[in-house]
């Protein structure tokens, strides 16, 4: 087989005749399209094209390098590092000897980076660079079963690589494969053969409380995930992804790597988290993934963009966003979108003049399917992402599940639910509402835990999600809450803090909103301020400031804040609404325990350290105050 054309087909003859792993489609696409441009990666300011030849290449002798070093099948690898190709060749070249491969967040600190290594067994980490290795260098000491540190990049470490034996450099490790293959070129290639059923990677739950969990993920899963996507999404060899979100996620993972690996679309690394918005525009992807925090970071930042434009622009931008709002209401209402002759004139104007300028500096002018997911988001973002024309659906998924559950379907768009079931996936809704899960995708468990196992899959193979929710009329699935986190007030209605967060959360001057209610009287709210956001508001109001927490503290930016608390409640039912709050005084840290690596809240952390600021919403309360609304 030698065309790109007959991609289709040997795809669907490898996943019918059984469950391939992900090497073997990396050969398989080494065989068919060796030229062909798999990765791209932004390096010095310039991109870097990288073939499925090349990635085959550099990740067989990488893979054998690594059994150098004495990596076997069963083994651990652990990979600290940002997204990267050499991410993608330490992940593939270690699978191909049937070792387990896993991902450890780069922001995580030594002592999480230690009971990772610890809980794993880890015999070999590989670390992105000096930030990296000088957390190795603090845990290598003692732990019998690391054998060895791989660093990927050479700036700064060469001294270490140099005089610690157990340090090497990626290079030196290729160089070691090369080696091991001269006299035997294809010994890496026939070690891949695996049964469904085997290990295929493990990755590290986010530990919102507790310590995070090893969920195993085998070959069965991570193929049917492809399956999944392939079928649901209709990926092809010409769509391209951006990669920014980190790879120890299960659904970057099976959007920057299972699903192109097994659709043969383009993978682009984004230069960091910080770039996105600059690597969007310059790569312009047709598939994107994005968590809520990055649909509001895009709304925020055309909002602030917006406040600074001429007052034609705004004005322009307001009907744009009236208009769009229309549209919205009449697909959700079901009703014909037609539009008078006057009416598709403004639209055609409007496109003109904001939309399509919009799409450009957004990079979404060629998205023809924006995904939604991680967390619940709040409808005014979608409607927003709707507004400018970009498809954007919602999904639901978690890692035990390798990734979608459910999938909204933009021609049958319903503002605030989660879509449908996908293919080949079972969902009920149990007598206490929490979601249900059985599928080919099921996790094999938790990592040396068989009793977190058990309480998570019941004998009869269903996955109890931890999620709270509910089906339509019209099987569209609606998500509440985490069932850990639903507030019982002491009148005794339950609410979600969730739904309550995403309407705050709305105003682009808001980041994070936590909220408070578990056996009070009211509704309470700790708000972080977006501080770019907020500063420039605070600039253009000529407010002077020094410090985040001296912003925090002006009077202007408490009243914008309660302002839009206000604008929040209006949404909201009476017993939902946010009655006082404060803003935090310091912007939320992952290295004080605050955030996971995901950057979600670690509630009982934040309850803990600001008790005084939330017993203070409750002190005797008359009338409408500073910090109340």
């Amino acid at each position: 087989m030698s065309s790109v054309d007959d991609v289709d087909a040997w795809q669907q003859d490898g996943w019918e005749a059984g469950t391939p792993t992900l090497p073997q489609l990396l050969l398989r696409w080494e065989q068919v399209a060796p030229a062909k441009v798999a990765l791209r990666v932004k390096r010095r300011g310039r991109w870097e094209e990288i073939s499925y030849g090349i990635w085959a290449d550099v990740t067989r002798r990488f893979g054998a390098g690594l059994a150098q070093l004495g990596v076997e099948r069963g083994d651990r690898v652990a990979i600290q590092s940002e997204n990267r190709p050499e991410w993608l060749y330490a992940c593939l070249g270690a699978q191909g000897l049937g070792a387990v491969p896993f991902g450890i967040y780069p922001t995580n600190p030594a002592t999480e980076l230690a009971y990772q290594v610890d809980d794993s067994g880890a015999k070999v980490l590989i670390a992105e660079d000096q930030e990296q290795l000088d957390k190795a260098l603090e845990v290598i000491d003692g732990r019998d079963s690391l054998v060895a540190v791989v660093v990927l990049e050479r700036r700064g470490t060469q001294s270490v690589t140099t005089t610690d034996e157990r340090v090497l450099h990626f290079d030196d490790v290729v160089a070691l494969g090369a080696e091991r293959l001269a006299s035997e070129p294809a010994w890496w290639d026939e070690q891949t053969p695996a049964d469904p059923d085997d290990l295929a990677v493990l990755i590290y739950t986010s530990g919102t409380t507790g310590k995070p969990k090893g969920a195993m993920l085998s070959w069965r899963n991570v193929v049917g995930a492809i399956r999944l996507q392939a079928e649901e999404l209709q990926v092809t060899p010409a769509d391209e992804v951006l990669s920014y979100l980190p790879l120890c996620h299960v659904a970057e993972q099976v959007m920057s790597l299972y699903t192109p690996l097994g659709c043969g679309a383009k993978v682009n690394f984004a230069e960091s988290i910080e770039t996105v918005q600059a690597d969007l525009r310059a790569v312009r992807p047709t598939l994107l993934f994005a968590v809520p925090r990055i649909n509001e970071k895009l709304l925020s930042s055309i909002e602030d963009r917006v406040a600074e434009a001429t007052p034609v622009k705004r004005a322009a931008y307001r009907l744009t966003r009236r208009i769009g709002d229309r549209l919205i209401d009449r697909r959700l209402a079901r009703r014909p979108t037609r539009y008078r002759l006057h009416e598709r004139c403004i639209r055609a104007l409007l496109w003109v003049l904001v939309t399509r300028s919009l799409r450009k500096h957004t990079g979404l002018s060629r998205v023809r399917v924006a995904i939604s997911g991680g967390a619940p988001v709040a409808p005014e973002v979608l409607r927003f992402l709707h507004t400018l024309g970009v498809p954007v659906i919602e999904a639901y998924g978690m890692t035990e599940a390798t990734g979608t559950i459910t999938l909204d379907d933009p021609a049958d768009l319903q503002l605030g639910s989660v879509g449908r079931p996908v293919a080949g996936v079972e969902v009920m809704v149990a007598p206490d509402g929490e979601i249900l899960v059985r599928s080919d995708t099921v996790f094999a468990g938790y990592w040396e835990q068989p009793e977190a196992t058990a309480q998570t899959v019941d004998p009869d193979g269903w996955l109890h999600t931890g999620d709270i929710g509910e089906f339509s009329d019209d099987g569209h699935l609606r998500l509440t809450d985490r069932k850990k986190d639903i507030i019982i007030t002491a009148g005794g209605k339950n609410l979600s803090p969730s739904e309550i967060e995403n309407r705050v959360k709305v105003s682009p001057y808001v980041k994070e909103a936590i909220v408070i209610g578990d056996g009070r009287r009211y509704i309470t709210a700790l708000i972080q301020i977006e501080h770019d956001t907020v500063a420039n508001w605070a600039q253009r109001a000529g407010i002077a400031f020094t410090t985040f927490r001296d912003l925090t503290e002006r009077d202007e930016v408490v009243a914008l804040v309660g302002r839009a608390i206000e604008e929040a409640n209006r949404d909201l039912a009476r017993v939902e609404q946010v009655k006082a709050y404060r803003l935090l005084p310091r912007e939320l840290d992952q290295d004080d325990d605050e955030l996971t690596a995901t950057q979600k809240v670690r509630r009982s952390v934040i309850a803990q350290r600001y008790t005084d600021l939330i017993e203070s919403m409750y002190a005797a309360r008359s009338g409408v105050s500073e910090g109340a609304a």
